[in-house]
């Protein structure tokens, strides 16, 4: 695996989406653990500051209705048709892995900085996830002035699709 992990921001959102499971009370805005597996925190991440249960609360209500409401939209668009999805600084997103049957129905493309693109794929495939056609990781270093708009073409993304 690289020496290089994902910044704090995509590790703390992803164990923030963990802890909405294992804290908050049912029904639950999202079901989303598999972040942590990917963050892999150390047995005593939730005794850090930043993972307190009441003083976190807000922040991870934002976060996961954030989540919830795209992923919906996401849905919503895909009914109708629409078959690319781009994720903009997508740290550990896990939509394409929690939501195969919305996101195989086209391209899901996870723009994020080449290192934690690379961090990711591996950590998926030491949990066992297999790459998919359709989940295409986009390596755009953003603070480097890269165009994530030319990187996306590469990767495959069609421009003149309106859908």
């Amino acid at each position: 695996m690289p020496a290089v992990t994902p910044d704090s921001t995509a590790i703390r959102t992803a164990l923030w989406r963990a802890l909405h499971v294992q804290v908050d009370a049912e029904p639950h805005v999202l079901e989303d653990e598999l972040g942590m597996q990917l963050a892999a925190p150390d047995a005593h991440w939730r005794k850090r500051p930043d993972m307190d249960p009441e003083g976190t609360r807000g922040y991870r209500a934002s976060i996961v209705g954030r989540a919830r409401l795209i992923e919906d939209l996401v849905a919503a668009q895909v009914a109708q048709g629409v078959t690319q999805y781009v994720l903009l600084g997508a740290g550990l997103d896990t939509f394409a892995l929690r939501r195969p049957e919305i996101a195989a129905r086209g391209h899901v493309y996870e723009i994020d900085h080449p290192d934690t693109q690379t961090w990711k794929r591996q950590r998926l495939a030491d949990l066992g996830f297999r790459e998919q056609e359709w989940l295409r990781f986009v390596g755009v270093d953003f603070e480097a002035g890269e165009s994530w708009r030319a990187q996306l073409v590469k990767a495959g993304f069609d421009e003149a699709r309106k859908g």
